[in-house]
């Protein structure tokens, strides 16, 4: 694959499933979940992506989980932010789902 990124919709090349990135082919257009570092998930429509898995998302919600650890009483509080964002282009190497 070229150093360009891919768009389209699902439907519009064949489905056969060769190697891996065939499955994220078949994800364009779709909403889809993606894992990150740092605690990040992703939930949105997949508009475009390379072989690096740099990514065009519309539509998302990104959900971050923070654990805070008071040092003094040695506790854990975790707690979850969410937002919303129209569009979002997501970095390749930080993904890992």
């Amino acid at each position: 694959m070229s150093d360009t990124l891919v768009a389209g919709t699902a439907g519009s090349s064949a489905s056969m499933v060769e190697e891996p990135l065939d499955l994220v082919r078949l994800s364009l257009d779709e909403r889809i979940y993606v894992k990150l570092r740092g605690d990040r998930e992703l939930r949105g429509r997949l508009h475009a992506y390379d072989q690096h898995l740099n990514m065009v998302l519309g539509d998302v919600e990104e959900t971050i989980t923070i654990v805070e650890v008071d040092e003094q009483t040695n506790t854990q509080s975790v707690h979850t932010v969410n937002r919303k964002v129209p569009m979002l282009f997501v970095r390749g190497d930080g993904v890992i789902l």
